[in-house]
């Protein structure tokens, strides 16, 4: 969201709010006025937890590294009892790990505060595991409990820093490639907190790409009381103009945006068993050739933050045949910076947005952290999306207008079907406009009203000519939907019902598995409908 279309510079309140829209979080409830329906290590190293000797280890995923079976990996036993359920005071327990991502085998360290004497970390690898969702990989005898200085605040960026010394070190020996949540139990049930921890694959040739979208979900993290958004006053101008991984996530008990944006899909994919990937958006960034022969690319329900390194692995990935699926909305909208911590290399993510000019690293040369729409050097998303990112906040009906498409195979949908609240919070649309590849295919086209401003939310799919295809749901709340049930009428997932869920269901599925059998728009091109649909000349 652009600072400038947001009334009274609002877009801290505003975002909080959003955040709450989103996903329901109850830490950001009620926190000022939405606005923006624009156009547009240190320290000891802690105790060592390797093998059987520190904790219970699983043997090795079946198939290795280099061929990693997701069905088999689900058909074993999962553990449904991974939730946090006992959250505990506020600082009861809590922590994060020093790295990302890491290979299997590698090790990290964990840097944990508690009140409690002793806790115990159980790793959690999620997936399908017949609908328990997750199984307990590795779990690590007791270990010793420290309640860790308070953080501090950096005057010129405003960034809050532990520098909390390392807790333990985990190795991942037995650990398949995949995403992680660690469970950290506070001795006597005093409170339990999650560490996201991504497992990642050295590979992805042949393989659909799951990529985690860290730097947003550390973007929107307020632990410490600041985040890119705001500060402890909500107002704009004390927001960090600098986030780093070296602190817990605040929200869903330590999750960060994952439990909603993207454990579902992760969840359906693994179920498909079709062959994946895992990476984090830090690794796409870092690794010029990790997407090389990928088969898809996958961006989940939110991944706002990009940096043009990314973009550009990304957008290389397309153009080399690989399919590319947006399964959010608002997706590479800020440009960002990654630099180094304390305890290693891309672990600040550096957004100046409208103060961008007062970034030393700007000063130095390198690109604005700025909105990839906005000068200097604009580079609007829609030509790597198709989609451009249209406003926020919005609550509406999703509207089918091709039923005949390919993606709505099985679904028995027709022209002018609505499915009420998979629009929201924030929506993308095709805008002309802007650059948009062609030819481009509209699959649905849901009128809006944003702030008063009557709008469209589009889903749309592009080819190009390495036949690759690419599919954006132009809508925040379609991974969040593949897990609605019901009527809709308690309110959980935004009131979307199970009509919802069975839509999101089959397209998403009709989606991966094409999308894996190799370059979508070979067997799939797209037909042009913009003017049909618009009826614009466009």
């Amino acid at each position: 969201m652009d600072q400038e279309h947001i009334p009274g510079g609002a877009e801290g309140a505003g975002r909080r709010r959003f955040l709450a829209l989103a996903t329901g979080a109850a830490t950001a409830a009620g926190l000022g006025s939405a606005a923006g329906c624009a156009g547009g290590g240190r320290g000891d190293s802690g105790a060592a937890l390797k093998g059987k000797g520190a904790g219970k280890e699983s043997p090795a995923a079946p198939g290795g590294r280099a061929g990693f079976d997701v069905k088999a990996e689900n058909d074993r036993p999962g553990n449904a009892d991974w939730r946090v359920t006992k959250a505990g005071p506020a600082r009861a327990i809590e922590g994060f790990a020093d790295r990302v991502g890491v290979l299997p085998g590698e090790s990290f360290g964990l840097h944990v505060s508690t009140t409690a004497p002793r806790f115990t970390v159980s790793a959690y690898r999620m997936g399908w595991y017949g609908g328990a969702r997750a199984r307990l990989v590795w779990r690590s005898e007791a270990l010793p409990g420290v309640r860790q200085p308070e953080p501090t605040v950096d005057a010129g960026t405003r960034m809050v820093r532990t520098r909390w010394p390392r807790t333990a070190t985990v190795d991942t020996k037995g650990w398949p490639e995949g995403c992680y949540l660690l469970r950290l139990d506070a001795q006597g049930g005093e409170g339990q907190r999650f560490v996201p921890l991504t497992v990642r694959s050295a590979a992805t040739a042949g393989r659909t790409v799951l990529v985690n979208a860290v730097a947003t979900w550390q973007a929107y993290n307020r632990w410490g009381g600041y985040g890119s958004y705001d500060g402890p006053n909500g107002g704009y101008a004390s927001r960090s103009l600098s986030v780093t991984f070296d602190r817990p996530y605040e929200y869903d008990d330590g999750a960060g945006l994952f439990l909603v944006y993207e454990a579902p899909l992760v969840a359906l994919a693994e179920r498909l068993g079709i062959p994946l990937a895992y990476a984090t958006t830090t690794d796409v960034a870092r690794e010029r050739h990790l997407l090389e022969g990928a088969a898809a690319v996958l961006s989940l329900g939110h991944d706002e933050y990009w940096s043009p390194e990314q973009r550009a692995h990304v957008t290389a990935a397309r153009d080399a045949g690989s399919n590319l699926a947006v399964l959010g909305a608002n997706c590479c909208f800020r440009r960002i910076r990654l630099e180094p911590s304390e305890l290693g290399p891309d672990r600040t993510v550096v957004c100046y947005k409208s103060s961008y000019d007062q970034d030393p690293g700007f000063k130095r040369g390198h690109p604005a952290t700025v909105d990839f729409r906005s000068p200097p050097a604009a580079d609007p998303e829609s030509s790597l999306l198709g989609v451009i990112y249209d406003g926020y906040p919005v609550d509406a009906p999703y509207v089918v207008t091709n039923p005949g498409h390919w993606l709505f195979e099985g679904t028995g949908v027709k022209a002018g079907e609505g499915f009420a609240h998979l629009v929201g919070v924030e929506y993308d649309k095709v805008n002309t406009a802007f650059p948009t590849p062609r030819p481009i295919e509209i699959l649905a086209h849901s009128p809006v009203v944003c702030e008063g401003r009557p709008s469209h939310h589009d889903t749309a799919y592009y080819t190009v000519a390495s036949g690759a295809g690419v599919f954006a749901t132009g809508t925040m709340r379609w991974v969040e939907a593949l897990d609605a049930t019901g009527d809709g009428r308690s309110g959980a997932n935004h009131g979307l019902d199970a009509r919802s869920g069975a839509l999101t269901t089959r397209v998403t599925e009709n989606l991966l598995r094409a999308f894996a059998a190799g370059p979508a728009g070979r067997t799939h091109p797209a037909r042009d409908n913009v003017k049909a649909v618009y009826g614009d000349g466009s």
